[in-house]
């Protein structure tokens, strides 16, 4: 995982602007009577507590190791980002279908709809910021990957949560606005009621998709491919190891453990093979920093 991205920024990013979006997309929902905007304003809203149960997951996920809790509480961070995922599905998801429905059924007009314009053009304006603000942290750690794989990849869920939100958002805002101008040249409220439920639909597939990549690394996930590949290059190139038999790696949000199973070089001693073994481990961990838990096993075969 790469240590130069910083994640907090990228809430806060996210948790400035969706708290500008929510007031503003609230006061143009009741004076519009607008479905569509109506569930931007519950999803922008549902956004702000996504954010902030990040931010505790983070502070937990610091907490050092215990008796109970060896290997720390890194792994906390993943808890909450699943449950922000579900928060995406339920709260905004079945909200914005449900309103979208309910509009089908009993329409009404839209009233100051140019107000609804006003506001999700400033909505996109604001939340266009809060991408270019989450952009800008995962392209630290993306290395050329395209968007796709590094969300298939990527071990720094917290990331991935602000990244698929502020998605999400975005495409929520245009459906929504594409939705309310055709309301307004119609005159057909039905428009509207099917931006909704097209929303909800948006927020649904984005929350499944979330909560697919972060149950994986609930369960646990090894390091990155492309980490784990240069992790087995350093040890190969160490004169002390004559052949690797096993590399095993666990996430535990920022924090790694690493197992080794390896054939060592001849030595002169059981004292020459320990100090060897004491220096693969310190210059490996000097080499990725996020490795804080470290066990090495010299064997004669696998």
């Amino acid at each position: 995982m790469s240590q130069g991205a910083d994640s907090v920024k990228s809430i806060f990013f996210a948790l400035g602007a969706n708290s500008a979006i929510a007031i503003s997309k609230l006061v143009a929902a009741a004076i519009t009577g607008s479905g569509s905007m109506m569930a931007e304003s519950v999803h922008s809203m549902a956004d702000c507590g996504n954010q902030l149960l990040l931010l505790l997951g983070i502070k937990h996920a610091k907490r050092p190791p215990s008796p109970d809790y060896p290997l720390g509480f890194g792994k906390a961070i993943y808890f909450w980002s699943f449950i922000v995922a579900l928060m995406l599905f339920s709260m905004g998801g079945l909200f914005s279908i449900y309103e979208g429905i309910h509009k089908l059924r009993h329409p009404q007009p839209l009233s100051y709809p140019y107000v609804a314009v006003g506001v999700l053009l400033f909505s996109i304006i604001a939340e266009s910021v809060s991408m270019w603000g989450c952009l800008r942290e995962v392209n630290k750690e993306r290395r050329g990957r395209s968007l796709m794989r590094w969300f298939r990849e990527t071990r720094q869920s917290e990331l991935l949560v602000v990244f698929g939100e502020d998605l999400a958002a975005l495409l929520g805002l245009s459906f929504a606005l594409i939705a309310v101008v055709l309301t307004m040249i119609t005159g057909n409220p039905l428009y509207d009621a099917g931006g909704s439920i097209v929303i909800g639909v948006l927020l649904l597939v984005i929350a499944l998709m979330i909560g697919i990549q972060v149950q994986a690394l609930l369960i646990g996930q090894s390091v990155e491919p492309e980490q784990r590949t240069q992790m087995l290059e350093f040890l190969k190139k160490r004169k002390e190891i004559d052949q690797i038999f096993s590399l095993l790696t666990l996430q535990l949000g920022k924090d790694v453990m690493v197992a080794i199973k390896a054939k060592m070089a001849a030595m002169d001693s059981a004292e020459a093979l320990v100090k060897a073994i004491n220096r693969c481990e310190a210059d490996l961990k000097q080499a990725f920093p996020q490795v804080l838990w470290l066990f090495f096993e010299p064997d004669l075969e696998d």
